[in-house]
């Protein structure tokens, strides 16, 4: 499985890079195909949309054929396919029709390491295990900056696409032939085979779902769409620019995913780990809502801190996956990441209208600051909710 697990964490890697290169991409979108910041809004919210939509289907597909299969075949469909119909679009439609296409084949690598985390390994591990992949494939969110911008510049964005498209399809190839499906889990005497509704009727998981649903949406939405956007609109930054200011903003979401996961171990709580983490980071959000157009580098550090801050989902899905029972564990693990996509793809939809309805011709930071503060307001409401959850640790 070692080989296995190298595929599994190049597929999250891919998954990192593209659900964050549209940032960078947007210049060059704008000017060949016309693309506006609410047409990817919108391509990004499609991306979501579909992967979250992809985790139920997953999941069951997770406990029934495993993760070998699921993860590889969807991957070479949806994501080569998304690929090379990105790289052949002719209208900002036809990249909203490829990123939707690309969220259904990342929608289940994540998902499959986590499955086989969570039936092979420890329970006290697995924020470790989760915050481990999801720190080294956050690579793909830095593959998706500065490094982007420069290929991007050098051989141009359609040409960029058509390596992806290579590129998914050798990981795909490589999660076929090396990933191996654990055991198949037993039901326990007295319990029937389980359902998502029997998940469903867990008061634990209620009160943990509000929180999951908006947390990750801040550092995912602005590191994948809005900073692009944002700092050429304000401070007329180019793609390099850009892509500098974003590559910092990927470096810390993955020192954050790495951080998060064994804090639990160290502070013996989930709970107030994840609570600190979410309130710092929406203050990091109301600060940049403070200081909108103070200068490039006040609102870097600040995107900065929202990337950090903003990546305790590793610790939300321990915290999530320590009430599931074991047979229903894909079914489990999917069903908590449908909350946390689900949201992101969401508000990416819900924040381009913000933009759409607050844009002020003579100040071009007024609806950056609306919504930079729309995500604060969430973050804290969801905060208050989680706030009577408890406390779990395996």
């Amino acid at each position: 499985m070692r080989t296995g697990f190298i595929f599994l964490t190049l597929a999250y890697v891919l998954s990192q890079f593209y659900r964050a290169f549209l940032a960078v991409l947007t210049p060059v979108l704008g000017t060949d195909l016309g693309a506006s910041a609410a047409d990817l809004s919108l391509a990004s919210g499609l991306w979501f949309g579909f992967f979250a939509a992809m985790q139920i289907p997953v999941g069951w597909a997770l406990d029934r054929f495993g993760p070998r299969w699921t993860a590889s075949v969807l991957l070479a469909l949806g994501g080569g396919g998304g690929s090379a119909l990105f790289a052949t679009a002719q209208s900002p439609a036809g990249v909203q029709v490829a990123m939707a296409l690309i969220g259904i084949g990342c929608a289940p690598v994540l998902m499959a390491s986590f499955y086989i985390f969570a039936r092979l390994y420890r329970p006290a591990v697995f924020g470790t295990l989760a915050g481990l992949v999801l720190g080294i494939g956050t690579a793909g969110n830095l593959a998706g900056s500065a490094p982007l911008a420069w290929v991007v510049e050098s051989f141009g964005w359609r040409q960029s696409l058509w390596g992806m498209f290579f590129l998914t399809l050798v990981v795909a190839a490589g999660l076929a032939l090396f990933v191996k499906n654990p055991p198949r889990a037993e039901v326990d005497e007295g319990e029937s085979g389980g359902s998502l509704f029997d998940l469903l009727k867990m008061p634990a998981l209620w009160l943990i779902f509000p929180l999951l649903l908006v947390n990750y949406a801040p550092a995912a939405g602005i590191r994948g769409l809005w900073a692009g956007p944002y700092l050429r609109d304000v401070f007329g930054l180019d793609a390099g620019g850009i892509g500098a200011v974003t590559f910092w903003m990927a470096v810390a979401m993955m020192i954050g995913s790495l951080v998060y996961g064994p804090l639990d171990r160290l502070f013996h709580t989930r709970k107030w780990v994840v609570l600190g983490g979410n309130v710092l980071g929406a203050l990091c959000l109301i600060g940049l809502w403070m200081f909108v157009d103070n200068a490039p580098m006040t609102s870097a550090i600040l995107l900065f801190g929202i990337g950090l801050f903003g990546l305790s989902f590793p610790l939300m899905m321990a915290h999530g996956r320590s009430f599931i029972p074991h047979h229903l564990m894909g079914r489990g693990v999917t069903l908590l990441n449908l909350f946390s996509i689900g949201g992101v793809g969401i508000l990416q939809v819900v924040t381009g209208r913000i933009y759409t309805a607050t844009s002020v011709a003579t100040d071009p930071a007024v609806p950056y600051q609306t919504l930079f503060l729309f995500f604060a307001v969430l973050i804290l409401i969801g905060s208050a909710i989680y706030l009577f959850s408890e406390d779990r640790m395996d």
